[in-house]
């Protein structure tokens, strides 16, 4: 099967799992990932910024990738979260780490130095070279301060081979409907915003790459499946009914929002490392609301 067709629907951006005391929470985790395979999600991705990645240390992601792919053992695609604003660094992380089993690498743009848009260029163009594996760029103005223009993200999809896709987190629709447009065969184009997956899916996206899902595998990937087979009244029924849950997950912090909704679920502490830390009691108490009317 080809990878684009391995990454239609959802991938679900784990979150990362710690105990009382801030140590990677193993078992939790195990619990996540059979959760999100028993739920039907169609592939993971591993060491997203969902997973808090900022605040793990590289041997802390490497035990993860592992554990994974042991708990995993090839039964659903895994994607891999390597970003970084440190182009050479992250060339190393590329040849260093565990990725044998990994389908695909999700890279972020940099952040904090604010590149232009030929400095985003040539950063994916040497990361492409150094990769093992397919890159899906990760376009995320809100957490990377620099949007990733349709014309860079056209111009890298045409020029440089081994970038097969990207997940578009600006929440441009204009933007999304430019790359949709103009990108060339088999370009994937994913969905990084939960609250605006529907509409962008029916614009022609492949798929998403959800926090949400986390929480809710099944409905979310259900509402997804539905668009993909142009069921637009079952998806819009399934999003109407998540629409609330998409407003308290991001309305603090993510991942505070979707690990208080683990955590009621029973699936996981409520943990974060800092400089995060849980949701304040109120919207808390809100979501545990929302949890007992659902």
């Amino acid at each position: 099967m080809q990878i684009q067709q391995q990454l239609r629907g959802t991938g679900v951006a784990v979150v990362t799992p710690f105990t009382a005391t801030n140590q990677v929470d193993y078992t939790a985790l195990g619990k996540v990932l059979e959760s999100l395979i028993s739920n039907k999600v169609e592939y993971l991705v591993m060491l997203g910024t969902t997973g808090e990645t900022p605040v793990l240390s590289n041997a802390e992601k490497i035990s993860i990738l592992e554990f994974t792919y042991e708990k995993i053992n090839q039964r659903i695609p895994i994607v891999v979260g390597i970003g970084g604003n440190d182009t050479a660094d992250l060339i190393h992380d590329l040849q260093h780490f565990p990725l044998d089993q990994a389908v695909a690498i999700l890279s972020a743009s940099p952040y904090y130095n604010k590149p232009s848009q030929e400095g985003i260029f040539q950063h994916y163009k040497m990361i492409a070279q150094a990769s093992p594996k397919p890159i899906i760029l990760y376009n995320v103005p809100g957490r990377t301060g620099r949007n990733m223009t349709a014309a860079t993200t056209l111009r890298i999809a045409r020029e440089i081979p081994n970038i097969i896709g990207i997940k578009e987190a600006s929440g441009d629709m204009a933007q999304c409907m430019q790359i949709l447009r103009d990108r060339p065969n088999n370009f994937l184009v994913l969905s990084g915003d939960d609250a605006l997956a529907l509409p962008q899916l029916a614009c022609g996206m492949e798929g998403v790459i959800s926090v949400a899902a986390n929480a809710f595998p099944l409905e979310f990937g259900d509402m997804v499946r539905a668009c993909l087979s142009n069921d637009y009244v079952t998806a819009r029924n399934i999003n109407n009914g998540l629409m609330e849950a998409y407003d308290l997950m991001f309305v603090e912090n993510n991942p505070a929002g979707v690990k208080a909704f683990m955590a009621i679920q029973g699936l996981i502490s409520n943990q974060l490392r800092m400089p995060n830390v849980p949701l304040s009691a109120a919207v808390f108490e809100q979501i545990n609301n929302w949890m007992n009317k659902h």
